[in-house]
């Protein structure tokens, strides 16, 4: 076996993702809405086309909203004044109403971050080595951190420590940016289990579905050798990271087995459900070097945690969701655990101005193709 194994890697999106940058941008401040898009404003150029040596016109303009101060005639293809446009936009028209930042280049390139897909690709991992290891959910391996509750149980499967993780064999690399024009404004609510609507809705910049990202893995095979172990190194797992295709999907289609139920069984989800169903088909062909991952915001609790691993021992649940305040609002005890999904809507407005919004897709499914360099 080689020393090194090397991977160029296509992340193809199959529903919009959001990657935040904890920044909120606010309307007319940072974006302006016009002709059904959405702007987002070159602060630098908007400030030296308005600069002025005039204290009073300098104090108008400090109290003047940016996107107030653009023409009409300068929303177009290729203003200065603009960084980049995305499709669609908000709900809200209001001054100062927010919309989450997508992470980006300094040129205002959406990327994939390598830390985001390792990360899902760890949890994954820690999911079907659970099975393996023959775990079980004991309240006594949780730390008190909510946080960090899974730590004692993520050491026992990966190493004990981060020198001695599995994943330190496995290199993940950021993808290669794509243009702005990947992006788009994505509105998302809470969805419950009566299949209603909770909640304010959350709008952000997200990555549109079928945008594909390129980049690069490397399995470091010499941590397992002969030599790493008299130095002191042994780490354990190296079968799962050879055949890491087949392990992420085995999470997956148990992933959307879960989520395909779900939707199922609630009215007017016919258009989610039929995205989850449509992966189902096309999971028992995957695995290898093909899978499907769930990746950034949006997708749940249970996808970035051992979920059904902790779920299938309902006492253990119950003291969990108590102790750690995972439930909001009202819940029973033996309710199902979560309740709720997140989910991207389309709207419109009807002839009075109302809003009609239709659950249209879930968030950050992928699908991943790997090819070895030979």
């Amino acid at each position: 076996m080689p020393d090194y194994q090397n991977y160029d890697v296509t992340v193809t999106l199959l529903a919009p993702l959001h990657i935040g940058t904890g920044r909120d941008l606010l309307n007319r401040y940072d974006y302006a809405i016009h002709g059904g898009k959405t702007w987002r404003i070159n602060e630098d150029a908007l400030l030296d086309a308005v600069l002025t040596d005039d204290p009073r016109q300098a104090d108008q303009l400090a109290r003047t909203p940016p996107a107030d101060l653009i023409r009409p005639a300068e929303f177009r293809e290729g203003s200065a004044f603009f960084r980049y446009v995305m499709k669609g936009s908000p709900r809200s028209n209001a001054a100062g109403a927010q919309l989450k930042e997508q992470i980006k280049d300094p040129y205002d390139r959406p990327y994939l971050p390598g830390s985001s897909l390792k990360g899902a690709l760890r949890t994954a991992i820690a999911w079907y080595a659970w099975s393996k290891a023959n775990l079980r959910p004991e309240a006594r391996r949780l730390g008190r951190s909510k946080k960090w509750a899974g730590q004692e149980y993520e050491r026992l499967l990966l190493g004990k420590n981060p020198n001695h993780d599995l994943l330190r064999a496995l290199q993940v690399s950021d993808s290669e940016p794509v243009t702005a024009e990947a992006l788009m404004v994505l509105n998302a609510r809470v969805l419950n289990r009566g299949g209603k609507m909770d909640g304010a809705p959350i709008e952000m910049e997200a990555l549109r579905p079928d945008i594909a990202f390129k980049l690069t893995m490397k399995l470091d095979n010499a941590l397992f050798s002969d030599w790493a172990k008299r130095g002191g190194l042994k780490l354990r797992g190296q079968e799962w990271l050879l055949h890491l295709g087949d392990v992420v999907q085995a999470r997956s289609s148990e992933r959307i087995q879960r989520e395909l139920a779900w939707f199922r069984s609630l009215a007017g989800m016919d258009r989610i459900a039929g995205f989850y169903q449509r992966l189902a088909n096309l999971s028992g062909k995957l695995g290898g070097s093909v899978f499907f991952i769930e990746l950034g915001w949006g997708t749940g609790w249970d996808s970035k945690t051992f979920g059904s691993r902790l779920t299938q021992d309902e006492r253990f649940m119950e003291r969990i969701i108590r102790d750690y305040r995972m439930a909001k609002g009202s819940r029973h005890q033996g309710d199902p655990f979560p309740k709720s999904r997140r989910a991207a809507v389309s709207f419109r407005r009807d002839a009075s101005g109302a809003i009609i919004e239709t659950p249209a897709l879930p968030l950050g499914w992928a699908l991943v193709e790997m090819k070895e360099r030979l």
